[in-house]
């Protein structure tokens, strides 16, 4: 790890100086430049690892081992690739006697990268069906896969071969890029960005982006912007360099940087509406510092006083934060420009966390707005979305506003938590609301079966107490039919109150059903 630490400083110093870099100066793994890659298949062979694996970096593309449906043919080809020492392949392979297309070659390339020396042999073996005509994918392939498993030699002997045949394109120096510098070798994708020219490449601006994602994707911005400062004197950058290395210092949390950068794109390319992703990343960052709400909401303010807005990842990651924070205030300049302003239209999930803040706020009338107004933004309420209202107006005894929720809830065939369930019984009883105490005791017993013992007891008695005695002995009855205890103090209270009303015969019958079951 310590090794690796040093290599990347290195690399930041000489990246850093312009004298140092030579534009015809190649990446110290182009050597034998008359190397021809087809004459080299013989002579191709990896250090090995166990078998025939070659040692270095695994691919994260799929094995032919995970590849569902593969065909009869591909598997066999894929399994000769896989099994046999790159030295036999081809005889091997030549056999089985299976003609293979262009197609097919992909295919099985796709699936072999981690093992390079064999899937060359075979790619060598393919050639003298297809009349040394593969195409450039199956090219780009052998080159990716020969730099992912940090084979740069032979990687540029292919590249070379493939400058012979016409070839080459942008996305072959993507991944010579993306392969350098997930190796740690940030300076030899820079020196390869640099004779893309001799290649017949232009190394321009769309160019240099490539080689700054590849850089800044992989946690080295710092390294990517040392670059950027020096070949910037030479080629035009553009909106989508800076967003690039905004990005990067989004994913590794540097905000000053972040700030500094962002003042240059401004100063060089002003402002323009269509930069919405440069616009993301800098707020996003901006919120991971200190105090960084409020500086995201004055550069939003900044933003929108020139119509500048930034999209839907800075709006998400706006609201979620003001909701940890509880800031109301924020949440509201936020949710104008999203809705006043039309810039994008709020998702289910912005919703939720939005009536959440104003939940906790206690102010349920803009909690109760926001659930009315969803459908009009193509966000529908979701059972989570009604339930988290519902929880907050039982909780705090908001019972007339719980009530529309919960039959509007039901309506659209959602069923609140268990728990608010039971929290909204007792509270329906306690004030006096019967009606809504049996009403969702019935939402209640219709989608849940365990741990209902104690809400219906308490129905019951509240019921009784509220003088409403022919609903609390349906209710007691129907509680035994389902299987659900009823307390024998309950059933005591009952006696009482029957009695009383010379009604003991239906206590008798109520005990009856109760013993026998």
């Amino acid at each position: 790890m310590r090794k690796s630490r040093k290599r990347s400083q290195g690399e930041d110093s000489s990246s850093s100086s312009s004298s140092k870099l030579d534009t015809h100066k190649k990446p110290h793994h182009h050597r034998n430049s008359d190397f021809n890659f087809r004459d080299s298949y013989n002579h191709f062979t990896p250090r090995r690892d166990s078998g025939h694996h070659v040692l270095g970096k695994r691919s994260n593309l799929a094995s032919y081992h995970e590849a569902p449906s593969l065909p009869p043919k591909l598997k066999i080809l894929c399994e000769i690739v896989a099994q046999t020492p790159a030295v036999t392949v081809e005889r091997v392979l030549e056999d089985t006697g299976i003609r293979v297309g262009s197609e097919d070659v992909e295919k099985v390339l796709k699936l072999c990268y981690d093992y390079p020396g064999s899937a060359v042999k075979f790619f060598r073996w393919a050639s003298k069906q297809l009349n040394n005509r593969h195409s450039a994918n199956a090219w780009d392939l052998v080159v990716d896969l020969l730099g992912k498993n940090c084979l740069f030699e032979a990687m540029w002997d292919a590249i070379k071969s493939m400058r012979n045949e016409f070839l080459l394109s942008m996305a072959t120096f993507k991944s010579v890029f993306v392969n350098y510098v997930s190796s740690d070798r940030v300076q030899d994708a820079i020196l390869s960005f640099e004779v893309m020219d001799q290649y017949g490449i232009p190394s321009g601006v769309v160019a240099l982006n490539t080689l700054l994602y590849a850089i800044c994707s992989h946690g080295k911005t710092r390294l990517a912007e040392n670059y950027f400062r020096i070949v910037k004197e030479k080629i035009r950058v553009d909106a989508e360099t800076y967003a690039i290395l905004l990005e990067g210092w989004e994913r590794e949390g540097e905000v000053g940087r972040a700030r500094l950068t962002f003042s240059e794109m401004v100063v060089d390319i002003g402002w323009d509406k269509r930069n919405t992703r440069s616009y993301d990343s800098f707020l996003c960052t901006l919120i991971m510092g200190p105090d960084g709400m409020r500086e995201a909401m004055k550069d939003f303010g900044a933003m929108a006083e020139r119509g500048c807005y930034p999209g839907i990842k800075f709006f998400k990651f706006a609201i979620d934060e003001s909701v940890r924070k509880s800031d109301v205030r924020s949440a509201k300049v936020v949710w104008d420009a999203i809705v006043g302003k039309n810039i994008c239209l709020p998702d289910t999930v912005m919703y939720k966390s939005l009536i959440s803040l104003y939940c906790n706020a206690k102010d349920f009338d803009a909690a109760e707005k926001l659930l009315d107004e969803m459908v009009y933004h193509q966000a529908f309420p979701d059972s989570e979305t009604y339930g988290l209202l519902f929880h907050f107006l039982i909780k705090h005894k908001r019972l007339r506003e719980a009530t529309r929720v919960f039959k509007e809830m039901v309506k659209n065939e959602f069923v609140p938590l268990q728990q608010d369930c039971c929290t909204a019984v007792k509270t329906y009883v306690g004030a006096g609301d019967p009606h809504m105490g049996i009403k969702v005791w019935r939402c209640m017993i219709e989608n849940y079966s365990w741990d209902l013992d104690e809400t219906g007891n308490l129905l019951v008695v509240g019921l009784r107490d509220m003088n409403r005695l022919p609903e609390a002995v349906k209710c007691a009855e129907d509680m035994i039919e389902r299987g659900i205890k009823l307390n024998s103090a309950t059933l005591t209270k009952l006696k009482q109150s029957l009695s009383k009303l010379g009604k003991t015969f239906a206590y008798e019958e109520l005990l009856c059903k109760w013993k026998s079951h």
